[in-house]
């Protein structure tokens, strides 16, 4: 009686598990066809202008859309490098994922893809195939029209460059979160604005910068390392990141060291309280970076306007402070505890 009792059960769970291989299988790569924005790409240079700046500035889209480690610092640098993609970024359990070629090839860049696809992509995390990207990897889909207008226009700008770079691998685990969770799900009405607020030192400047264009938000704010999934107040630090073996190799730095987000409310411990004024924000900003593996994407914002950097500081000291003490930013993890 026990044996069968003992069968039955072990028949019914390996009915629930195949049941759940066969659907996450089925489910995990859902594409999506919503209509893309009513935006087209422009040719003025002021445009053009305007893109070049966030896209090598506050969207920092040249920290990853690079082919090497080596583009990567010069990029950081603010030395002009393609924008051809092929970086490998892992995502443990998940699989990795793979930066895309954002020049306007016509056979492996965005030259093949109609301004509809990209505007969606960005406004609705839909990629041109259909299926979901990562909103929270690139959290475009409230910024202003007239800012994704500018960016696209700058890409298509550059020169195209032919690189064909692998596409992402999910690990059935990587399939199951994106089958389960919001993590990879399009962002179907963003009510996003038609103009962004003008770049001056304001609050609502730099609301909108730190949520949809610089994306402190994403990194300043501790996450469930499976599911990205915020588990900590907003802004508040606390997400690690572990070490990037080839990348720590390159810079030749200790393979052993990760990196924890400090806490940027205005708390009277947090990291933004050693900066008193704006003028002392800036000024650490223009050091620029300052840990060779900081997560953080120094370059880019070291390059960003007194009035943009200005705003971020305004809009953060106006949050409510949070005590979150995060200790070191920079550290060797303990796998034993």
């Amino acid at each position: 009686m026990i044996k069968k009792i003992l069968l039955g059960t072990v028949t019914v769970i390996a009915a629930v598990l195949l049941g759940l291989y066969i659907f996450v299988e089925l489910s995990w790569d859902k594409k999506y066809d919503w209509p893309a924005p009513n935006l087209k790409v422009s040719t003025d240079s002021a445009v053009i202008a305007r893109g070049k700046y966030l896209v090598t500035g506050p969207a920092h889209c040249v920290s990853c859309h690079i082919s090497s480690f080596d583009n990567m610092v010069k990029a950081d640098n603010g030395v002009p490098v393609p924008l051809d993609g092929g970086i490998v970024f892992q995502m443990g359990p998940l699989g990795q994922i793979v930066t895309r070629n954002l020049t306007p090839d016509p056979k492996t860049g965005i030259g093949r893809y109609s301004d509809e696809q990209i505007f969606r992509m960005m406004r609705h995390a839909i990629r041109p195939d259909g299926m979901a990207s990562m909103p929270l990897l690139m959290p475009f889909f409230k910024m202003a029209d007239s800012d994704l207008v500018a960016i696209v226009s700058y890409l298509r700008s550059m020169p195209p460059v032919e690189h064909e770079v692998a596409d992402a691998h999910y690990t059935f685990v990587g399939k199951a979160v994106r089958t389960f969770t919001n993590t990879f799900k399009p962002v179907k009405d963003p009510q996003a604005p038609a103009e962004a607020p003008p770049m001056a030192p304001t609050i609502e400047r730099g609301e909108y910068l730190t949520h949809y264009v610089c994306n402190c938000i994403g990194c300043h704010t501790k996450r469930d390392p499976m599911t990205y999934e915020a588990i900590g107040p907003e802004f508040a630090g606390g997400m690690e990141f572990e070490p990037w073996p080839e990348l720590h190799e390159f810079l030749k730095v200790d393979k052993r060291l990760w990196a924890r987000t400090p806490n940027i409310t205005p708390d009277p411990n947090s990291a933004l309280s050693k900066f008193k004024t704006p003028e002392e924000f800036i000024t650490r900003f223009r050091q620029g970076r300052l840990i060779s593996f900081s997560p953080m994407d120094w370059g880019p914002f070291s390059r960003m306007s007194d009035e943009d950097l200005t705003a971020i500081w305004k809009y953060l000291n106006s949050l409510q402070p949070v005590k979150n003490d995060i200790t070191e930013t920079v550290f060797i993890k303990d796998e034993k505890k």
